[in-house]
């Protein structure tokens, strides 16, 4: 799976908060082997959460977690547009989380809060162990949370765990080397494209270095990979460091 993260807040990037979604969603994915393919910090706009969610939708492996948006003032966008791209509808009363609502605030339900429960088409509830105001998820693989990451980061533990829980197990090597990129671009261009490459230029005393990394779920085919740079730097006499 290519696995999105879509942070919706206005107040995140005016800086009147800070993001606290994206290092835990990146750390949450990690404890399955899973990496953030990209991740989106966007304003309250239809427009720009219109084509957020159409751009990852067009990508038949995504897997996406979005943050906000899903409560009840003229600024929450989320549950329409997700009908919207989604589904190609508009919202439909969830009936189980609208007697949640009720349950909840009685008659403060109405008129406001009670349009929470107004969701796309056939979403599934996803339980919010704070409020019981529930985050919902399209085809599981899609997830809406609240902006709260007190209620939000609960949701999408659960939701990890139970969709992307089993993973494959992907092998990395690593090494520092006392040369600049280029000296490596004959050997990177080898590099398999299911192979992971990473190539991280650091300058130490004023003197080009790079970090240089193989990712891969085949441990046989990275380790060759990996000793074809191994090999480079050795036929050139450049030392490096294995990490």
């Amino acid at each position: 799976m290519n696995f999105y993260a879509v942070i919706i807040g206005t107040e995140i990037l005016n800086g009147r908060r800070v993001d606290k979604h994206f290092t835990f969603l990146q750390a949450e994915l990690q404890k399955y082997g899973h990496e953030l393919f990209a991740s989106f910090v966007i304003k309250d706009d239809k427009e720009l959460i219109r084509c957020t969610y159409r751009m990852i939708k067009e990508d038949p492996n995504a897997a996406m977690f979005s943050f906000g948006g899903i409560g009840s003032t003229p600024d929450d966008l989320t549950r329409e547009i997700a009908a919207e791209v989604f589904r190609d509808a508009k919202v439909v009363t969830h009936e189980k989380f609208k007697q949640d609502i009720v349950e909840k605030f009685g008659d403060e339900a109405y008129p406001h809060r009670i349009h929470m429960a107004d969701l796309p088409p056939n979403a599934a509830l996803l339980h919010n162990p704070v409020n019981n105001m529930s985050g919902f998820a399209l085809d599981d693989r899609f997830f809406f949370v609240p902006g709260f990451p007190s209620m939000a980061h609960p949701m999408i533990q659960a939701a990890i765990e139970k969709n992307f829980s089993q993973a494959k197990k992907s092998y990395r090597k690593t090494l520092k080397a006392k040369t600049s990129e280029n000296t490596l671009i004959n050997v990177m261009q080898q590099v398999p494209p299911e192979i992971e490459l990473s190539s991280l230029p650091i300058f130490i005393d004023n003197k080009p270095n790079v970090e240089l990394s193989l990712l891969g779920e085949d441990q046989k085919e990275l380790e060759y990979y990996f000793s074809l740079f191994q090999k480079e730097l050795e036929r050139k006499n450049i030392s490096y460091t294995l990490m």
